[in-house]
């Protein structure tokens, strides 16, 4: 069955984890092997695989945080260099483009036609992506985002860990910052969607009330079920779902297991049934199956050793669908989780 992935960081894995994307993923495991950095020798996203998990379409990001603490560190030290470094993401997105291997989406007849390929020649198929940006600092000033859009970009979230140019994020407390409503502003004009993920409660709160366009979680998982900042309160997914938003399971551990700890608790303890349960879950609060899908955030800085223990690679994601099918799930729901409820979001964006 078709699936699409809301939310994976193919390019930072291929330009920054210096990851060939093209090869199975237990040969870079076997070429990864000794590394002590988190996620090496277990990553679980390679091309092959997507293509083994009929991951025909995906939601990829660019991304490069601006660092606050003016002192060296990983991210950039400013919004020129993230702009800079997340252009070189896309030049690896585009390169693959030119081989025929990926193929942008960016318009509802683009992703039509995609699916019709897709549904014709499977596998044989490119790879889709729709271009997503995770933390706006890439984009330097709002009169910039008309450059973005012509690349492509129709996705944006305006925040990651810490805080962004443009709003406070996962594990701060605080709202938009004073360029925030601007950059919202353009994007409601120029017709981007905008990604809740990541945002702190207050800029949660005040980045919906202040855009009035299309709006998703591409991956977020549910508070009810793992209390943490992370994940959204069931009166954020209740107000998510009433704007027509879809909200995509992610698979990082300790985001589905209340008290995981990272290097302490055993993946086996964890398996996709908790995948299941979210999903679930943001089905029970809208009294239907719309709202629902996968953003697995596979790759995105772990890998085996921080996922549910019955998955290996991305090609697991297939057995989200019997796991459903288990509980009841009529197959048109479940055709909605894996990917229907994507599909319909973004044709209405696109309109």
């Amino acid at each position: 069955m078709l699936l699409i992935d809301a939310h994976l960081d193919l390019a930072m894995n291929a330009v920054d984890w210096n990851r060939n994307l093209e090869l199975d993923v237990h040969q870079i495991r076997q070429a990864e092997e000794g590394m002590t950095q988190l996620g090496r020798g277990r990553g679980t996203t390679t091309f092959p695989a997507m293509r083994q998990g009929e991951v025909g379409l995906c939601v990829a990001t660019v991304i490069s945080r601006t660092g606050r603490t003016g002192k060296p560190s990983g991210d950039a030290t400013c919004q020129e260099i993230s702009y800079a470094r997340a252009q070189g993401h896309l030049a690896y997105y585009r390169v693959l483009e030119r081989q025929g291997k990926l193929r942008q989406v960016a318009s509802r007849i683009q992703l039509d036609d995609h699916l019709t390929d897709w549904q014709s020649r499977g596998a044989a198929a490119p790879l889709g992506y729709i271009l997503s940006m995770e933390g706006a600092d890439p984009i330097v000033d709002p009169e910039q985002l008309p450059s973005w859009w012509a690349d492509g970009l129709r996705v944006v979230g305006l925040s990651h860990y810490g805080v962004s140019s443009y709003s406070h994020g996962t594990g701060t407390e605080g709202g938009l910052t004073e360029r925030g409503p601007g950059l919202l502003r353009a994007m409601e004009e120029i017709g981007m969607v905008l990604d809740l993920t990541h945002l702190a409660d207050q800029a949660f709160w005040e980045a919906l009330e202040g855009f009035g366009g299309r709006v998703l979680a591409s991956h977020n998982n549910c508070r009810a079920l793992v209390p943490h900042q992370r994940q959204f309160t069931d009166q954020q997914l209740k107000a998510l779902i009433a704007r027509g938003g879809v909200i995509g399971t992610a698979l990082d551990a300790w985001m589905l297991y209340p008290g995981w700890m990272r290097g302490e608790t055993s993946p086996r303890v964890l398996t996709l049934a908790a995948v299941a349960d979210h999903i679930d879950h943001v089905c029970q609060l809208a009294g239907h199956c719309r709202a629902a899908a996968i953003g697995s955030d596979l790759d995105g800085g772990y890998g085996t050793e921080q996922t549910p223990g019955d998955l290996d690679t991305i090609a697991d994601l297939q057995k989200v669908a019997g796991l459903l099918r288990q509980r009841g799930y009529s197959e048109t729901d479940v055709e909605g989780v894996m990917h229907g409820n994507w599909v319909r979001l973004f044709r209405e964006a696109w309109g």
